[in-house]
């Protein structure tokens, strides 16, 4: 395992965060919240297109650039310090991913090419109503074949940015298991309903579909070996993430304690400050080093990738919420107010750690792998 950081890697961790600096500012984060979308087209385009984030981890036949999931875990990172607002998760790590994970060559040379340009978002319609990710079983949407070919009907909930994606890949079932079926965002049959959350910088949709026409995607009833691949990898990538914003409020909090005066002396001075400041600090980099160990497996080690992804999801989802709790107590009441940028990383710290599992759904998951690899 060779987790050191290249001078490549470096500047690519350079390249991404300038751009983010520009195009991502916390005004500009806020304008986002406000609109219909959630994201803007024009960065969104630059950031796939120009620096080429969309098509890193895709192979360079289908127009991408043929890296790993190392490299997409520092983009990941740099969002996640930004708050960033684009269909990122959705498109390039749930959709894409699920594209390379299926055995359909077609449906990568037909798809890819548009999700490395930035031109096609995409999203992975998987979770239900009972907001289930953890097996066949949760999916009961169903899909029926006719005379005209594949529909599906049935019920998605929590989808990342099903609101607008032009492709959604939906899990389903048939007789023969469960299954992935492209659908476009705007056939006959499917209703898309934006639902509110509590992180206003990443939109989720409820979507229904009414025998809504489908392609099939790899063989039938053989999707879900593709589909757990795919939640581990996005356990990751919303463990990256984390990362990045746990990181950012850190260095808040930090800034903050030293420039605040109480009593003729920084706040940063008192014990009590340092000892929380240090803390975090000591959360934030277990959590790093989880996440580049997911980031590591996910790349070149798929025996480990299960169990480093729920080491990762679960060390990073709960870094991530203690450093932005305490960065607002280090603030005091400027920190609870909305003005500040402190209750934003709050929400999606939340709303990240729900995602394909909380803290204790992967801590069973990682109990259940342990005692699976002890002897009688």
């Amino acid at each position: 395992m060779d987790l050191a950081v290249t001078q490549e890697q470096a500047e690519l961790r350079r390249t991404v965060r300038d751009f983010l600096d520009k195009t991502s500012p916390e005004t500009e984060v806020r304008r986002l919240m406000e609109t219909a979308d959630g994201y803007d087209p024009d960065t969104w385009r630059r950031l796939a297109g120009e620096l080429g984030v969309a098509g890193l981890t895709l192979p360079e036949e289908h127009g991408g650039a043929g890296y790993g999931f190392v490299e997409l875990g520092i983009v990941l990172e740099e969002a996640g310090r930004s708050l960033l607002c684009a269909p990122l998760l959705s498109t390039v790590v749930l959709a894409a991913s699920t594209l390379l994970a299926l055995d359909d060559e077609q449906a990568r040379a037909d798809y890819l090419p548009g999700i490395a340009a930035g031109t096609t978002i995409a999203t992975l319609a998987l979770t239900e109503a009972a907001g289930r990710w953890d097996g066949p079983d949760a999916v009961t949407t169903t899909a029926a074949r006719g005379a005209h070919g594949w529909t599906v009907t049935g019920t998605k909930a929590h989808v990342l940015d099903g609101h607008l994606a032009a492709l959604l890949l939906v899990a389903a079932r048939t007789d023969a298991g469960t299954s992935v079926f492209a659908v476009d965002g705007d056939a006959p049959g499917v209703h898309r309903q934006p639902r509110a959350t509590l992180d206003q910088t990443r939109r989720q949709a409820d979507l229904t579909f009414t025998a809504a026409p489908a392609r099939l995607l790899g063989d039938e009833g053989a999707a879900w070996p593709a589909l757990a691949r795919v939640l581990d990898l996005a356990a990751v990538a919303v463990a990256t993430e984390q990362v990045g914003g746990a990181a950012r409020v850190l260095d808040m909090a930090v800034g903050y304690a030293k420039s605040r005066v109480q009593f003729g002396r920084p706040i940063g001075s008192f014990q009590a400050v340092k000892h929380k400041l240090a803390n975090i600090h000591l959360d934030v980099e277990t959590a790093r080093s989880a996440a580049r160990y997911g980031l590591w497996a996910a790349a070149g080690s798929p025996p480990d990738l299960p169990l480093a992804a729920s080491l990762a999801k679960a060390c990073c989802g709960d870094a991530y919420v203690t450093a932005a709790t305490e960065n607002i107590q280090v603030h005091g009441g400027i920190g609870f107010t909305w003005e500040h940028p402190a209750h934003l990383y709050l929400k999606r710290a939340h709303s990240s750690r729900q995602l394909f599992g909380n803290a204790a759904d992967h801590r069973q998951r990682l109990a259940r792998q342990v005692l699976a690899e002890q002897p009688e």
